[in-house]
């Protein structure tokens, strides 16, 4: 597993690490069942806080994307299609929200926008 960490980030150092996890579990980098790096060789290895390495690993378990075994690490939980499902809507969504954002710094209209969006989606 490759995490890599950038401090030009705006988000904190446990999200990128949270969500370089999440994505490569959605892609199958990381299989079912597959363990993870412990916190304490994950922290070590990135040169970053314990802390800020658990609560990566907290976050994953709360949104259901792996499990803590006591004594035994972190695990790869199964995947949950309709949760990777609600993932990429909100993926999608905060994309759609800076274009929009964007389009309104140019003035463009509503008509203009979504005349881009019929243009890319047709664009097969």
């Amino acid at each position: 597993m490759n995490i890599v960490i950038t401090n030009k980030s705006d988000s904190p150092i446990y999200e990128q690490i949270k969500d370089q996890i999440r994505s490569s579990i959605i892609s199958d980098e990381l299989a079912e069942g597959q363990m993870l790096p412990s916190i304490r060789a994950l922290a070590q290895d990135l040169k970053i806080s314990v802390i800020t390495t658990m609560r990566a690993y907290n976050e994953l378990e709360q949104e259901g994307f792996i499990a803590s075994m006591q004594g035994k690490g972190c695990f790869v939980l199964p995947k949950n299609k309709e949760h990777i499902k609600e993932q990429k809507l909100q993926e999608i969504e905060s994309h759609f929200f800076s274009a929009i954002a964007a389009a309104k710094v140019i003035g463009m209209s509503n008509e203009e926008f979504k005349g881009i969006l019929d243009i890319l989606l047709n664009s097969d």
